[in-house]
């Protein structure tokens, strides 16, 4: 799976191959269908974790702060084929199509689409134009785009309700979304945008609701968790500083020993 284009442009495209682990923070900026070839991908929404093996097809919702991490397989390198659609391919589906009014913002997140052998089976067939390079030529995207959305609607019409939904993200529970996704690092302009805030508004409701100012909170959250990390989990400083949210491995130390008076090798040295 890849960062989508600025300019939100359809593709269909096969993953480069990936023969060790692989992690990133991303934020599609447009609905990412993805079906796993080999190996396996976690995708993590918050505290909610999702695991897909070679088989799977899942939706990568837009607008939807993820973790993602990827891995090799016995062997097999994680390959992925990756489909972008901009609104007006979804557009363009839905105009005459009944559409599940039910938003039920889990859906993607409980499990991958449901398994057919259509779906399977239109997949596979893309691998062939892939033999002579990792993107759908131009004429065939749209089509093949068109292709799939029919037969996701018919193997698991539940996807309706996100991929045939057109709505802007509205303002939403602040404290809820920031003790979900604080260990994600992200500037305060990406928190106020996924949390349908301007920034400054997103400042205001975070005074209002946390009694601290953003990044104090945010700090001393991501140690919290580090800290934990290191004293239940037994892990080092160098496999907690990412998951907890820090950039770098120094900036993690420095603020840890600030708050705590020791370095993070003085709870786990092993």
């Amino acid at each position: 799976m890849a960062k989508p284009n600025a300019n939100n442009e359809a593709r269909v495209f096969l993953s480069g191959t990936v023969e060790k682990q692989h992690t990133w923070e991303h934020i599609a900026s447009q609905h990412i269908i993805v079906f796993v070839c080999s190996g396996e991908m976690t995708i993590t929404y918050g505290v909610n974790a999702l695991n897909c093996v070679a088989g799977d097809t899942l939706l990568v919702p837009k607008n939807q702060l993820t973790r993602v991490v990827k891995n090799p397989v016995n062997g097999q390198p994680f390959k992925a084929i990756s489909m972008l659609i901009p609104e007006e391919e979804l557009r363009r589906f839905y105009v005459d199509r009944s559409v599940l009014e039910n938003w039920n913002e889990n859906i993607a997140k409980q499990r991958p689409i449901n398994k057919h052998p259509l779906l399977g089976s239109y997949f596979e067939s893309l691998l062939s134009y892939f033999e002579r390079q990792d993107e759908l030529p131009a004429a065939l995207v749209s089509i093949k785009i068109q292709e799939a959305l029919t037969i996701i609607d018919e193997v698991d019409s539940r996807i309706s309700s996100i991929l045939g939904t057109f709505s802007e993200i509205g303002k939403i529970d602040l404290e809820k979304y920031m003790e979900e996704h604080f260990m994600y690092n992200l500037p305060l302009e990406r928190f106020a945008f996924l949390t349908g805030r301007s920034l400054t508004t997103f400042k205001s409701d975070f005074k209002k609701t946390f009694k601290n100012t953003p990044g104090k909170w945010l700090t001393q959250k991501r140690l919290d968790l580090a800290y934990q990390k290191l004293a239940l989990g037994k892990q080092k400083a160098t496999e907690v500083y990412l998951a907890a949210g820090f950039e770098n491995l120094s900036h993690f130390s420095f603020a840890f020993k600030k708050a705590y008076g020791h370095s993070p090798s003085a709870i786990n040295p092993n």
